[in-house]
């Protein structure tokens, strides 16, 4: 087996997304005694990042600029990325399973004529063969997979991969590489960000969602108080996107974002199906709801029935206090 993974590194608002960081893991997981290559694609200087991969398991990272890379199109990083593939001959290719990763990694597979894994939640070698771990039916099943023929190309879901401990002693080589970008037939005009919170949701550790049970955008202000201080992120049901008490970015469900944090907190989400495929694989699931019977309890750990217009203040404060002792 070639002893090369190259993992695609991608930064969002001047930062590495923690799945790049899980991405190399996984990749020590493929082959632990194989090289690991980092690709970063961009404009600027990106030095910093190429040495947070190092830090945190790359043995080389490659730096691609162009000016057109500065926003992502799918044009552009393939012609930044193949030129790499074709010189290194990775034995894997992993992508994190993000907006970029998910548009990405099929238009690679396809360049490769190569199959793909998309959705890895987990990684195991039995018998000489790699095999991947993902959900089917909206996270009631799972199924396993292993590609026999060509690179292994997956993308890996956030917040599921153990990412390595940081070492910021550790030295890898960081290589610098220009390409031309020709025939780009998407043109970014201009980027509007919506979403105001630092945390994306997809790899926030805790997320509080909010439904139609906060009946107005003034009321789903509270989630980003009771978020602030446990320091995670917002999300929504698609009930509440639609009542436009917030912006379809913080959707979560089965048409919205795919989570696992360590805790989701459900308030005011009733928990039809739709909702719950995208986060029935959270590690811990509170819910609150006025509703006893409501189907969210069926799948919670905890479950406080009760008017959460009483409830997030209390728990605000209950928090509050806990965090100063």
């Amino acid at each position: 087996m070639n002893d090369k993974i190259l993992v695609v590194g991608e930064i969002k608002d001047g930062m590495l997304r923690h799945v790049t960081f899980e991405a190399i893991a996984a990749a020590k997981v493929m082959n632990e005694d194989g090289k690991v290559i980092g690709i970063l694609c961009g404009t600027g200087s990106l030095e910093n990042h190429a040495q947070d991969m190092v830090h945190y398991g790359a043995d080389e990272v490659i730096i691609v600029t162009n000016e057109q890379l500065q926003h992502y199109t799918s044009d552009g990083y393939s012609q930044a990325i193949m030129p790499i593939i074709s010189e290194y001959e990775p034995s894997g290719i992993i992508f994190g399973h993000t907006a970029v990763g998910k548009d990405l990694a099929p238009k690679i597979a396809s360049k490769l004529d190569s199959g793909l894994v998309s959705d890895v939640i987990d990684i195991e070698c039995k018998d000489g063969d790699t095999v991947f771990t993902r959900p089917i039916y909206s996270g009631k099943a799972f199924e396993q997979k292993t590609i026999t023929d060509g690179p292994l190309l997956i993308t890996i879901r956030p917040n599921n991969m153990s990412q390595c401990t940081k070492d910021t002693n550790r030295q890898g080589e960081v290589i610098k590489r220009e390409v031309d970008i020709i025939n780009i037939q998407t043109v970014i005009k201009d980027v509007i960000q919506k979403s105001t919170q630092d945390i994306d949701i997809s790899e926030a550790n805790i997320v509080v969602a909010g439904g139609r049970g906060l009946k107005s955008a003034d009321g789903f202000n509270m989630l980003y108080d009771l978020s602030d201080v446990l320091g995670g992120a917002v999300g929504a049901s698609r009930g509440a996107c639609d009542a436009d008490y917030c912006d379809y970015s913080l959707q979560i469900g089965q048409t919205g974002k795919i989570i696992t944090p360590d805790l989701y907190i459900a308030i005011g989400i009733s928990g039809a199906i739709q909702h719950v495929a995208g986060m029935s694989n959270s590690k811990i699931i509170v819910a609150i709801n006025q509703d006893p019977d409501a189907m969210i309890f069926n799948i919670a750990d905890y479950g406080i029935v009760g008017d959460l217009f009483e409830v997030i203040p209390i728990l605000i404060e209950e928090i509050k206090k806990v965090k100063e002792q």
